[in-house]
């Protein structure tokens, strides 16, 4: 299977596995990204079984929209059955490293209040030791020098996404060379730094299961 079919591939998994979950008043999280809108595009074949969608982003929201899918604002929302996002990276303990796409604030937000994470990646994204990508820092915009300089000091090598702007109005550092040992203390750490709105590790609260494309097919990871 090519890339873009493992994408397919493990979008329509994730459906098949949230497919007996889900109640008619039941909200579905989703993430941002090329393998979420893959997703996306196999949720709308099942949108009647579900009541709505919270969007991890404003892209993700116009296209839940496009497909007829209601979008609620999180804050009405009292709990989600799942969270279907994608990662840039993840490790055997199912730690991820995300926010490739700018979206890390929000795609942590919702998964922090889902009852499971499901997160749905090509077999490129599984590694080892996280770090080979760059970590993102979503950094409130006048403190992106201070938090560059903090991140030197932490042996990180922090570069300005220029031109970026998140859906909150920040900017995001990419931080090269990072060695990410133990990614629940440097989530904390990194979080501590004045002026971070947060950063691309999700290991306090990883993933509960991931979908891995493979040339062979989907295979399921769990912790």
């Amino acid at each position: 299977m090519t890339q873009d079919e493992m994408k397919q591939a493990v979008a329509q998994a994730a459906v098949d596995y949230i497919k007996p979950r889900l109640g008619q008043d039941s909200i579905v999280g989703v993430g941002t990204g090329s393998t979420a809108n893959c997703f996306i595009d196999a949720l709308a074949e099942i949108k009647h079984l579900f009541e709505a969608a919270v969007a991890s982003s404003d892209a993700t929201a116009e296209r839940l929209k496009g497909h007829g899918i209601q979008v609620y604002d999180l804050n009405s929302v009292n709990e989600l059955e799942v969270y279907v996002d994608g990662a840039d990276e993840f490790d055997p303990r199912l730690h991820l490293v995300k926010g490739g796409g700018g979206a890390l604030t929000r795609e942590k937000i919702v998964a922090a209040v889902a009852k499971e994470f499901v997160c749905i990646v090509d077999s490129s994204k599984q590694v080892d030791l996280l770090g080979a990508f760059p970590l993102p820092v979503e950094v409130i915009p006048m403190a992106r020098s201070q938090v560059a300089r903090a991140l030197v000091k932490m042996d990180g090598m922090p570069v300005w996404r220029e031109g970026f702007v998140t859906d909150n109005g920040n900017c995001i550092l990419d931080v090269y060379d990072l060695e990410i040992l133990d990614p629940k203390q440097l989530e904390a750490e990194l979080n501590n730094i004045v002026g971070v709105v947060t950063n691309g590790l999700f290991a306090q609260r990883g993933a509960d299961l991931i979908l891995m494309g493979t040339e062979q097919g989907v295979e399921t990871l769990k912790y």
